[in-house]
């Protein structure tokens, strides 16, 4: 059993080659019956500046979870920085035992500081990578994957930069453009529902949110952008194996 949460599709696709059995956080939320009761249990998740998102940290909160295996899988683009520490950590809070916590390098798509088309040009090995991870789950191998130096000083230098401009990263900067033609897919990608059509064009409900950038990236028109900082409003992603309708489906509220 697996649960995970993609924007863009690479959890996503983590999650369907680790389990056959994987559940959208988004969708799971939604039921009364948060009780999970299974052999291995494991959660997949994007990292967000060294943790976990707020989506999957109320899932963890109000979730039940027997298992004698629980594992994180945490993926990320350029720079993991302390992620399987802090998520195990979290859970830790929560009563759960973490028995493995690892990352896994993929495109990063957090447009306000990468070019996802410099990012797709990588070849970050993403399938050896995930042969790894399959063996030691396999195996069902106890690890937690500490930080290193570099990563702890990067982990504090970003803390410390949202803290005192959270409008950063907390869903301010997102803009909806004139480009947008009203067709509503950044509604049906939205986690949290935060988007809603009026008028024949899409606008956001409240003006913070997961900051996924599900919206941004899946938009056909380019519609979307970053206020502050967008490195190529060109330039989208989502992930090769995982088309749109997986997105809605994973997503949709």
């Amino acid at each position: 059993m697996i649960f995970y949460f993609s924007a863009t599709g690479n959890c996503l696709h983590i999650s369907q080659q680790l389990d056959s059995h994987s559940q959208s956080i988004p969708q799971v939320l939604k039921t009364e019956d948060l009780e999970f009761e299974d052999e291995t249990i494991g959660i997949v998740t994007p990292v967000y500046a060294g943790k976990m998102p707020h989506i999957v940290r109320r899932f963890i909160e109000k979730a039940t979870f027997k298992t004698n295996y629980f594992y994180i899988i945490s993926t990320y683009g350029m720079n993991d920085s302390v992620a399987s520490e802090w998520a195990s950590q979290f859970c830790k809070e929560q009563g759960i035992k973490v028995n493995y916590a690892n990352t896994l390098q993929m495109v990063d798509n957090y447009l306000p500081s990468f070019d996802v088309n410099e990012q797709k040009a990588m070849d970050k090995k993403i399938p050896e990578q995930l042969s790894m991870i399959k063996e030691d789950l396999n195996q069902r191998k106890n690890f937690i994957k500490q930080p290193t130096e570099d990563g702890r000083e990067k982990y504090d230098l970003v803390k410390a930069r949202f803290t005192e401009y959270p409008e950063i990263n907390n869903g301010e900067q997102i803009k909806i453009t004139d480009k947008c033609s009203g067709c509503g897919i950044c509604v049906r990608v939205c986690p949290i529902g935060n988007i809603k059509i009026i008028g024949g064009k899409a606008v956001k409900i409240n003006k913070t949110c997961e900051f996924c950038l599900a919206c941004a990236n899946n938009c056909p028109s380019k519609a979307i952008i970053m206020s502050i900082s967008d490195k190529n409003p060109n330039a989208r992603y989502r992930n090769e194996h995982v088309s749109l309708q997986d997105i809605i489906k994973a997503n949709e509220q």
